[in-house]
């Protein structure tokens, strides 16, 4: 019997809950846990532009699902993880960080039906009227994922956007792409709406600014963004509607710590009822 001839694996985008490959045609090799060379999807500026209108098309169902629900889906997602451990370690992604991007993801969706006990409430003021503040979430936010650690640094981007109810377009890092684009795959199985998480890889410099600029986007998170000249073009370009920029992270941030609620929190925007007691 003759030798197989082995099927090689193209990484392509993730938009709208979908692989298609970039709308230009084009890729670049990278080089996989096992040290052979791949191909990954070069996504454009147009590719950024549908990206964004898939994500806008899933807000209205993703902010409207209880947060009940969103904290499952969540679940799921660590659920599938934990299933396709082996498969992440055999991309060279370190063991202990797979188990830490696995609960992080449990973490989060402790959190989905808690924060806006935590973060919202009643106020008190002087009169016969209940004021109470409530979180929503931001919309459409463009995230630029660390390179480093590859998937928990993508994860500690990620999760905090979309478990309050945000969706999001991410430009994965150049140089670890495959860790990106292999979580694509485990969200794509974990019930999570298509549309909520789309995925760009390719270079920073030719998506980034297309999102930053984009009107539709309505925040944008340089966690990843490591050159200064960069970030300050991007925060320039992101001025022109006035989205919520949240800044570039020092290289030796410590995305094993404990999160916090800020990633989670800088995303919200806070609604305000006024409503008399009666008599």
């Amino acid at each position: 019997m003759s030798e197989r001839v082995a099927v090689r694996k193209t990484y392509k985008l993730f938009i709208g809950g979908k692989f298609p490959r970039s709308e230009s045609g084009r890729s670049y090799l990278v080089q996989s846990g096992s040290g052979d060379a791949v191909n990954v999807s070069l996504a454009s500026r147009k590719d950024a532009r549908d990206a964004v209108v898939a994500a806008r098309a899933a807000v209205k169902g993703w902010a409207g699902a209880t947060a009940y629900n969103r904290g499952q889906i969540l679940y799921r997602v660590a659920e599938m993880l934990e299933g396709r451990r082996d498969q992440f370690v055999g991309l060279g992604i370190p063991a202990a960080e797979v188990d830490a991007s696995i609960d992080r993801w449990v973490w989060y969706a402790g959190w989905a039906d808690k924060l806006p006990q935590v973060y919202g409430g009643a106020n008190p003021v002087a009169g016969p009227y209940f004021n109470l503040s409530a979180p929503e979430p931001t919309g459409v936010v463009a995230v630029v994922a660390p390179g480093s650690p590859a998937l928990l640094g993508l994860v500690g981007v990620v999760a905090p956007a979309i478990v309050t109810g945000n969706t999001v377009v991410v430009a994965a890092s150049p140089s670890a792409p495959l860790a990106a684009v292999t979580l694509a795959e485990v969200l794509a199985t974990s019930d999570l709406p298509g549309g909520v998480v789309n995925l760009l890889t390719g270079r920073i410099t030719e998506t980034a600014p297309t999102l930053a600029a984009h009107l539709d986007v309505n925040a944008i998170d340089l966690a990843g963004v490591a050159d200064t000249d960069l970030a300050a073009d991007l925060e320039g370009r992101a001025a022109e509607n006035l989205k919520r920029v949240l800044r570039p992270l020092p290289a030796d941030h410590d995305w094993a710590g404990d999160p916090g609620l800020a990633r989670m929190t800088a995303l919200l925007e806070t609604k305000t009822v006024w409503h008399p007691k009666g008599v």
